[in-house]
């Protein structure tokens, strides 16, 4: 399922109010009778319910080049504002941790990575919802507890700048990149702990930890955020970074940035996720 119709549904979702009455903003029991409400009239209700509370508040990782425009549709077609913020992966989970905990019932909807959602599914910060379309996502991307669902995957390419390295240039695989031709040509992000492990789970510990030392040779610069990254490369103050988001290459392609990307093997996907709050404002 297309992350566009995934955050439109779900966004939906957490707006309207199912055939129960409006309950106070922050009572999770009322919210929760909204999330697994699955009748008939369904869709209708919850549009109806939105357009009556007029607002949704919606915190993500998602680069604002992509974020911006779906929330642009999604304000055009339902008539319900949006107030996004966005900010890095842990800065979302970090405010909706701490909101929860101070009892500041603020956002309706979080949308970053999978593995951040399960943190905060395991705080309660979210609640279990039902929606018609959780039947089209693959089974790896539905926990047992239905807190979230993936809504999208990133998968790590190798960007380059299109002005310093040409594309036959590239290794096929990550262990090129060990030749000593691409020391102090090299950036990686600092949070990337999955591409790490997906590494290690498909080479063996042995082989990942020779990479890794190996890696750490070449002197990579280290920077955090994937869209600064890709601007850095984009500036070609970072000729290559291995652990690159296509749609941040492809975003800046679009400008008419020096950037393009290559898959290099093996490649590694996250995926990334929506929740519902529990104590949504806005059901």
């Amino acid at each position: 399922m297309r992350w566009k119709d995934s955050i439109i549904l779900l966004q939906a979702l957490a707006l309207g109010a199912a055939c129960v009455p409006l309950a106070s903003a922050q009572s999770p029991e009322r919210n929760q009778a909204v999330y697994l409400y699955g009748g008939g009239d369904r869709a209708q209700r919850l549009a109806e319910r939105a357009r009556e509370e007029g607002m949704l508040v919606v915190y993500t990782s998602l680069a604002t080049s992509e974020s911006v425009p779906l929330t642009q549709a999604f304000e055009k077609k339902y008539g319900v504002k949006v107030q996004l913020w966005r900010s890095l992966s842990d800065q979302v989970v970090r405010r909706a941790l701490n909101e929860a905990k101070a009892r500041r019932h603020v956002v309706d909807v979080i949308e970053t990575n999978g593995p951040e959602l399960e943190a905060l599914a395991r705080e309660r910060v979210l609640a279990r919802f039902f929606s018609p379309h959780i039947a089209d996502i693959p089974s790896w991307g539905v926990p047992a507890h239905r807190m979230w669902i993936c809504d999208r995957v990133d998968f790590f390419v190798v960007a380059f700048n299109t002005a310093k390295v040409r594309r036959e240039e590239l290794p096929a695989t990550y262990e090129g990149f060990l030749d000593p031709k691409w020391k102090g040509r090299i950036g990686l992000e600092a949070t990337d702990q999955e591409w790490l492990a997906g590494l290690a789970m498909h080479w063996g510990e042995r082989r990942a930890v020779d990479f890794f030392r190996g890696l750490v040779a070449m002197r990579p610069d280290v920077r955090k955020g994937h869209v600064l990254l890709s601007e850095m490369v984009a500036a070609g103050e970072v000729p290559v970074s291995l652990t690159n988001y296509a749609s941040n290459a492809d975003s800046m392609k679009r400008r008419a940035k020096p950037i393009d990307w290559k898959p290099v093997e093996p490649v590694i996907g996250r995926p990334q996720a929506l929740g519902l709050a529990a104590n949504a404002p806005h059901p």
